[in-house]
């Protein structure tokens, strides 16, 4: 965001981009909704990400939750040469690098608050697994959802079934924001039937 000084945490995953030529990180816009969403993730919770990459969606975590040490983030990457790099880097000890395939991982690594799976494994693969790795009135932000002119008929088949899982799940509500690179921005219902009223006893 032009004129918005980045948190040095992703200032420093900027210049490790760019030391390392490495340029399909997370956009700046998606990252600070990470940041704002990982602010609001409570208290004893857990994030996860799928596709660590060099690290700038976890920077934009790790800075939305400024002084917090209640969270866990878990963060996955299957390049073993990135994962490893990325343990050099220093994180906060409540960051959790995993080196595994997201699908392997889903199912071992526990439950969520907060899950932005940027991987195809977890994302157009497997969703079932990142689903059921959200807890209730946990929040999914999925990016990368508008259509790209080097997109190939695949891709865009996989978006467009992920899209309507999106929509169409029913433990799932869901919203097409239509800004930055596409996102899409879900919470899982809580459980409850509609009329009850909250004990408060």
């Amino acid at each position: 965001m032009s004129g918005v000084e980045a948190p040095p945490a992703v200032a420093a995953a900027i210049e490790r981009a760019r030391a390392a030529d490495f340029t399909i990180s997370s956009e700046d816009c998606v990252g600070r909704l990470l940041a704002v969403l990982a602010a609001a993730v409570p208290a004893g919770g857990r994030v996860l990400e799928m596709g660590t990459g060099i690290g700038m969606a976890t920077a934009w975590i790790v800075s939305g939750l400024g002084e917090r040490r209640d969270v866990e983030v878990v963060t996955v990457e299957r390049d073993a040469r990135l994962a490893e790099a990325l343990r050099g880097w220093p994180w906060p000890g409540f960051v959790r690098l995993v080196q595994a395939d997201a699908l392997d991982a889903l199912g071992r690594l526990g439950t969520f608050d907060l899950v932005f799976p940027d991987s195809h494994a977890g994302k157009y693969v497997g969703f079932d697994r990142t689903l059921a790795a959200l807890r209730p009135g946990g929040m999914l932000v999925v990016d990368d959802m508008k259509p790209r002119p080097t997109s190939g008929e695949q891709e865009e088949l996989e978006r467009a079934e992920l899209r309507r899982t999106l929509f169409g799940h029913p433990e799932l509500q869901s919203i097409d924001m239509d800004w930055c690179s596409g996102v899409i921005l879900a919470v899982r219902r809580r459980a409850g039937r509609y009329g009850e009223v909250p004990d408060t006893a």
